[in-house]
């Protein structure tokens, strides 16, 4: 049987101003203090353009200016590095405690992180069944209907609760999706109290999730680890059993990023 050909997919192209702010952030990095006219020669840019990126790098909190005309780099980039240093410790952590709970359960396990107004699936471990749930990692999923995005909001800091939801429209999935605020909030304080959350086909018909918070070793949310199953296979009469082995693998990954229960 023939294949078909696949065109070749376009090359993206590449923002031209992201190109540049970014270069002189790597100029930057290179001097403890570097002048605009000196800037300007090192990158054959002319001064006003340097001048606005530096503007717009020191508005954001990654450049600041230093004696007159000199510029210099602040550590905002070295925090975002180190955030992300916190994302790579997690999945280390986290990828073997899943793996053995998608094998004890056979069904599909996820992780997911809050990003903005949404979870993002930084993880995927899959069903043992031909049967599974749709999914793949850097997938985008609602906060207020899923188990890891409702595990999310629930253990969140007020502040950063507040910001995630600011502007979302509770829109109805399915029948059983929370669509109203009172709903939701009293949702996450059940949550909170009971130490897991689930998705009792609200975000998609037929299928059942259930999740539990990750801490890091300051007490904050990190993530969310769940299980998935498809509702002919959801073990309704077991689920007491199941919950307790996701927060336990949810419990176990918090371990080894060195939280400590009071």
């Amino acid at each position: 049987m023939l294949k078909k050909r696949v065109p070749k997919t376009a090359a993206v192209p590449l923002v031209s101003a992201a190109n540049r702010a970014l270069a002189v952030l790597e100029q930057l990095s290179r001097h403890r203090a570097i002048g605009l006219e000196e800037l300007s020669r090192t990158m054959k840019m002319a001064k006003p353009t340097v001048y606005r990126f530096l503007l717009t790098l020191q508005e954001l909190g990654y450049a600041r200016r230093v004696d007159g005309d000199s510029w210099a780099m602040t550590l905002k980039l070295f925090n975002v590095g180190s955030r992300a240093l916190d994302h790579l410790d997690l999945h280390s952590a986290a990828r073997p405690v899943a793996e053995e709970l998608a094998e004890d359960l056979g069904e599909t396990v996820h992780m997911g992180v809050l990003e903005g107004d949404s979870a993002v699936y930084v993880m995927k471990i899959e069903s043992r069944y031909t049967i599974r749930m749709f999914s793949r990692v850097g997938r985008r999923i609602p906060l207020y209907c899923t188990a890891i995005g409702k595990v999310l909001l629930a253990f969140s800091k007020d502040e950063d609760r507040e910001s995630a939801l600011k502007g979302v429209r509770l829109l109805a999935f399915t029948k059983k999706t929370l669509t109203t605020r009172n709903a939701l909030h009293a949702e996450l304080s059940r949550i909170r109290e009971q130490g897991f959350g689930l998705d009792d086909e609200e975000h998609e018909q037929g299928i059942h999730c259930i999740g539990a918070p990750i801490f890091d070793h300051t007490g904050c949310i990190v993530a969310t680890i769940s299980a998935s199953w498809p509702g002919f296979r959801y073990p309704r009469e077991e689920e007491s059993g199941q919950i307790e082995k996701v927060k336990a693998a949810a419990q176990r990954i918090s371990t080894f990023l060195g939280y400590m229960q009071d």
